[in-house]
């Protein structure tokens, strides 16, 4: 195994184009060398949310542009590097393809190794990235298509604890942004409205916290929202206060059940030896649920770990990064690398199945 190890990352899962270089050194020292990101908000706005076949078409005009671009970041030719990992899955079928061809061809051309990198492994394993995190320890991926309590026994041992059994968290956040008219992407769009609004106003429930256990569920908290802003047009038109109270109550509501819910996990990790609490994915951005979470790990005296924010939302460096993992591991993939909408990191369970748009939840 060479001292150092430079590895290219590709991400193209659902609608941000990525690439980055990411290099581990000496006394396991990581440094991203380069992070490109190009995103295709402007291309999805007027429909309303991501759709598949946009987003794949865009993948294959972007990857080769953002792999250059990253190269040149970095300061590097494609052969200064030691393999290419690109995600394999899960995710938008069309994506996920482009970003494995493209990543086929040009490691074969290249002559370098392939690694296929399961996409929810690379938000799971960023805490090893940006603070060094030992395993085991416990991880809340949440984020627009996923919502996993995962205790991260090592780079390819995950269990999970708890999940969704119908919306993520980022999907409900969308979708309670269209019922109150605000712009996509949902999340910043209702955290910012949330700012001016009263998060008392109205009784939004909270989901499972009558049940025990980690799973969770959003898909009602969405309706109740739906119902309270049906009951408050007038005229066919919202209140811009009323928005806002729905926007702050709603929020609220995912904070408590986010809370709550980590304090079980927290339970069952530290059980396992976990020594450590982490949160990622693209939710992670959000100001208010980062902040409950950190007192929830206050409160049970554990470190927190959170990515920085360019880091929460998809992105190649997680990807290169898991590639370094599995890398180390002695883990390499064929030419005939394949793509998978669904890829369960923790294959010894039975997946959650919901209607959510980016499908089953694993």
């Amino acid at each position: 195994m060479p001292d150092t190890l430079t590895i290219l990352g590709l991400e193209s899962s659902c609608d941000d184009t990525a690439a980055a270089i990411v290099r581990l050194g000496p006394e396991e020292c990581a440094q991203i060398l380069s992070n490109v990101v190009s995103s295709q908000t402007d291309l999805h706005a007027r429909f309303g949310g991501v759709v598949p076949e946009i987003a794949a078409r865009a993948h294959v005009e972007k990857l080769d542009l953002c792999t250059e671009t990253a190269l040149a970041d970095a300061g590097l030719r494609l052969a200064d590097c030691d393999a290419v990992a690109v995600t394999a899955g899960p995710g938008l079928i069309g994506g996920v393809l482009a970003g494995v061809m493209f990543a086929r061809g040009l490691a074969t051309a290249a002559g370098l190794p392939l690694l296929g990198v399961n996409h929810l492994a690379g938000h799971a394993l960023t805490p090893r990235l940006t603070d060094g995190l030992g395993f085991p320890y416990l991880m809340l991926l949440v984020s627009g298509g996923h919502c996993q309590f995962l205790l991260v026994r090592g780079a390819d041992d995950f269990m999970r604890l708890g999940t969704t059994i119908d919306d993520a968290p980022g999907e409900a956040f969308d979708k309670t942004a269209r019922i109150l008219g605000l712009a996509q992407p949902g999340g910043p769009s209702v955290e910012a409205e949330a700012r001016s609004g009263d998060p008392g106003r109205f009784a939004l429930p909270r989901p499972l916290l009558n049940r025990p256990g980690c799973d969770l569920s959003f898909s009602g908290l969405k309706t109740a929202v739906l119902r309270e802003r049906d009951a408050l047009m007038r005229d066919g038109a919202l209140a811009r206060q009323d928005r806002a109270d729905l926007c702050a109550g709603f929020q609220a509501a995912i904070c408590d059940v986010l809370a709550e819910k980590s304090r079980r996990a927290i339970a069952l990790a530290r059980d396992a030896g976990a020594g450590a609490f982490a949160v990622a994915g693209g939710v992670a951005a959000n100001g208010p649920i980062r902040a409950a979470l950190v007192r929830v790990a206050d409160e049970a005296g554990l470190p927190f770990s959170a990515p920085p924010l360019a880091l929460c939302t998809d992105n190649a460096a997680m990807i290169a990064w898991a590639g370094i993992e599995r890398f180390r591991l002695g883990h390499r993939d064929d030419p005939g690398l394949t793509a998978r909408p669904r890829w369960p990191l923790d294959a010894t369970q039975a997946p959650r199945i919901g209607s959510g748009k980016r499908g089953a939840k694993v």
